[in-house]
């Protein structure tokens, strides 16, 4: 694996920066593992009525890309996420189970979907939102990237769009010899 990408399928801002990591494993024949990352967990007792719904629908969906991952189907799960976000993201659209069902058929998967209701893929998604939260937490949110060689990962990078294809590879670039440094800890801007 070249990268491990954790995300919440309901976040916009991961959402965008998937688009950059896809746009890097396209030009650089990259493998990436897609994993979870859940708002709700971190969020646990906390999160606000409105996000109730996106924040069952992120559950199911992240049930499905661990049951996709401990099969070694990770670019299922990618794909699985590219037509989820495509409904969601790219459409204007709040995340729900109408657009996770969607999705799973969009993207091929209906022999999957059973994983979407199973409860026993909750402990998979526990346990890799908690392996991300170690490696660039604490104060982190969606998505966390980590590559090999590198002793912790990172929130982000937060991207305000999606570049093209020289600036995605020109934000890798960069990135990558500063995940590797031990000596590395935070470049952060305030938020517009």
């Amino acid at each position: 694996m070249d990268a491990t990408f954790f995300f919440d399928p309901a976040c916009p801002w991961t959402w965008r920066t998937s688009r950059w990591l896809v746009a890097v494993a396209d030009a650089r024949k990259l493998t990436v593992e897609w994993r979870s990352f859940s708002l709700a967990i971190l969020n646990e007792g906390n999160v606000a009525p409105q996000f109730a719904e996106a924040m069952a629908a992120s559950n199911r969906a992240l049930r499905l890309v661990e049951a996709l991952r401990a099969e070694g189907r990770d670019d299922d799960a990618g794909r699985f996420y590219t037509e989820l976000g495509a409904r969601t993201h790219d459409a204007g659209n709040p995340l729900s189970d109408k657009l996770v069902d969607a999705s799973v058929e969009a993207a091929g998967l209906t022999a999957a979907a059973p994983a979407l209701d199973d409860d026993r893929w909750d402990e998979a998604v526990r346990e890799s939102h908690a392996l991300a939260y170690s490696s660039a937490g604490p104060d982190i949110g969606s998505p966390v990237l980590t590559v090999p060689g590198a002793e912790r990962g990172i929130h982000g990078p937060i991207l305000t769009e999606v570049p093209g294809t020289d600036d995605a590879l020109t934000v890798w670039d960069s990135l990558l010899p500063l995940l590797r440094l031990p000596a590395f800890h935070e470049i952060k801007r305030g938020r517009r």
